[in-house]
């Protein structure tokens, strides 16, 4: 029998998650969950650019926790940034898992330890209440960061340090919701300033995850992570896929998160995000790369257009987690307790 998926939210991924079920034999789509009262209602083909689907749109959380679904996919802006309940995405979740439904979501939680027993506790509770399973993914955090330097230590006989790079230019990036809503890029600095606090949080707690989960997978003994950051402003008016970032505002951003054991670095994920080529000029370019000291050394390199579609990316490694997280016994599965996800023959 195939696997029952109801799809929240029908942003870009939310589409792109709901479309490839509709394409997989192995799962059936049951339901849409979308966020925009006008939407409510109507089939969800019309929302998706499919034929009729015979699936009617619902912006009910009671709907789908009537219905037959096995797993929800969770995929809308993160509430930690959008909204006026920072804690939103987190009351939905615990309400679905305690539901009976299987929750895979992309706005965090990848490594909920590091938010705290608090967090962990409802989770767990949770699961354990509908007997379901909790499992986030993503991108990066979620595969670049993660996955690729937890991989590569497969073949390490010890590990010092790893190193993840990242350059990322956003230019060509279609979505200005992420762009200048979640990561703030087109701010003046003084609204970078007063309105960063809820993006670095949930920044913060993104990358914490990912180097925290990296650090304890490859026993790193690492005991905080530490971040900073700097920006860069941008000279002249750049026009961007997600609209013009005009001169004087925020047009770069370099962050650095480092893992500590003691007073030692283990680990560090440093990224460069330009929304424009031409921005931060002086700062690193080239190739995300993964480097682990160690022994042996090893580094690994990516052309900056690795993928072409980042959203399309993130939308595919919730769906392909859909068997694995289904079957997994009830609770928080990280990627540390999953096997091996890839894609299915459709």
């Amino acid at each position: 029998m195939s696997i029952r998926v109801f799809q929240w939210a029908s942003g870009t991924v939310g589409r792109h998650a709901a479309r490839a079920v509709l394409d997989s034999p192995g799962y059936s789509l049951v339901g849409l969950h979308v966020l925009t009262p006008a939407k409510v209602g109507r089939d969800a083909g019309e929302i998706l650019g499919t034929p009729p689907t015979g699936v009617r749109t619902t912006g009910d959380i009671a709907a789908i926790l009537r219905s037959e679904a096995d797993v929800v996919l969770h995929a809308p802006l993160a509430s930690l940034v959008y909204g006026d309940n920072p804690g939103q995405d987190l009351d939905d979740i615990c309400r679905l898992l305690a539901g009976g439904k299987d929750v895979i979501t992309v706005v965090g939680y990848m490594y909920p330890r590091v938010h705290g027993s608090t967090v962990v506790d409802r989770l767990e509770e949770a699961c354990r209440q509908g007997g379901s399973t909790f499992h986030s993914t993503g991108l990066n955090p979620g595969w670049m960061g993660d996955l690729i330097p937890l991989t590569m230590s497969a073949l390490s006989e010890s590990i010092e340090h790893i190193h993840v790079l990242e350059i990322s230019d956003f230019e060509h990036y279609p979505s200005p919701e992420i762009m200048f809503d979640s990561m703030g890029f087109g701010s003046s600095p003084e609204a970078f300033e007063r309105n960063g606090s809820r993006r670095a949080n949930w920044l913060n707690g993104l990358f914490t995850e990912s180097v925290q989960m990296v650090a304890d997978g490859a026993g790193l003994g690492v005991d905080r992570v530490v971040s900073t950051l700097r920006t860069a402003l941008a000279e002249t008016d750049l026009t961007t896929a997600s609209g013009v970032v005009k001169a004087g505002t925020v047009a770069a951003q370099h962050w650095r998160w480092a893992g500590m054991a003691g007073e030692e670095e283990r680990i560090a994920h440093e990224t460069v995000w330009r929304i424009h080529g031409s921005a931060a000029p002086d700062w690193q370019r080239g190739k995300h790369r993964v480097v682990i000291r160690g022994r042996p050394a090893m580094k690994i390199a990516f052309d900056a257009d690795y993928v072409s579609d980042g959203l399309l990316a993130t939308a595919m490694h919730a769906v392909n987690a859909i068997p694995h997280v289904h079957a997994a016994s009830p609770g928080i599965r990280t990627f540390l307790d999953l096997p091996w996800i890839m894609a299915r023959r459709r």
